[in-house]
């Protein structure tokens, strides 16, 4: 066994699905839940997703060998305050945040030097439901998880963490946290607030009814991830906002440019914009393994 004793602070999506990984590849003796509700905490142990439930992080923390942060972004600071005091020696902490920058300044402000025992990651997975119902042990599967090490981190400790999110399936790369916010602000934040805001455009419209009753695939699929985690998603966007906004704002351009095009009934302004989308989506849709999705 790898770990004796980890420790999953928020039993959601990817809390859950990280124990129940861990316990599918054998890789842990014991999986122990923490998290702020009872609720999810009693689902997820009735579910066989971890064995036991702690109420205070003293008890959590004994002879574990690591604990995973599940929740919100928003959420971190409280807890790793929480969880500081109680943070033996042989304990190494990682997290699931979508955003890297914020988790790490209040990580250093909550442990101070214990933050070595710190090792940030981004799992590159997930889904439109959120929940433990939702967890699954094969989420990470041939899916991309992102840490971004910190100066005080060992060798060992970055190592360990790798060899964990590898037992799940994954793909493990490695970015500076900045870097990791402003890609992500790109190819993850952006999207997911472009499909929350045209669905709230269209319900807050007289017809709403009527437009979404002959909504068909297509904005099924585009609207797919309006469907993820409201609390989560509104703690990315505002802990990213300042690699968010200057994405927002080129998107903008882009949809002005696209409108001086339709405007104008450029035909084939459109054709070679939308050409040139197509080409290089296959192209990303191409280099995909066989089991990733989007």
């Amino acid at each position: 066994m790898q770990f004796d004793k980890i420790v999953v602070c928020g039993v959601g999506l990817i809390g859950g699905s990280f124990a129940l990984a861990q316990k599918s590849a054998l890789v842990t003796r014991r999986v122990v839940g923490m998290g702020r509700t009872r609720a999810p905490l009693e689902q997820a142990l009735q579910q066989g997703v971890i064995d036991q439930i702690a109420t205070d992080w003293g008890d959590a923390l004994d002879g574990a060998d690591l604990v995973l942060l599940g929740m919100p972004v928003g959420q971190m600071p409280a807890v790793m305050a929480a969880l500081a005091p109680h943070l033996g020696p042989g304990t190494l902490v990682t997290d699931g945040g979508s955003t890297k920058s914020d988790v790490v300044a209040a990580a250093r402000a909550a442990l101070g030097g214990k933050i070595g025992q710190f090792v940030p990651g981004h799992p590159i997975a997930g889904a439109e439901k959120s929940g433990v119902g939702a967890a699954t042990a094969d989420l990470y599967r041939d899916k991309r998880v992102v840490l971004t090490p910190l100066p005080e981190n060992t060798p060992e400790a970055v190592a360990r963490v790798r060899a964990a999110w590898e037992a799940c399936g994954a793909r493990v790369s490695q970015l500076a946290a900045d870097e990791h916010d402003r890609v992500f602000a790109a190819v993850s934040h952006l999207p997911h607030l472009l499909a929350f805001a045209l669905v709230h455009d269209l319900a807050g419209r007289a017809n709403a009814d009527q437009l979404f009753s002959f909504a068909a695939g297509g904005f099924r699929d585009f609207t797919r991830i309006a469907s993820s985690h409201p609390e989560m998603w509104r703690d990315i966007c505002v802990a990213n906002r300042h690699a968010l906004l200057p994405e927002l704002d080129a998107y903008m351009v882009e949809l002005m440019r696209t409108r001086v095009l339709l405007a104008g009934g450029d035909a084939a302004g459109l054709e070679a914009m939308f050409d040139t989308a197509r080409a290089r989506r296959d192209a990303w849709l191409d280099s995909l393994p066989p089991s990733s999705d989007e």
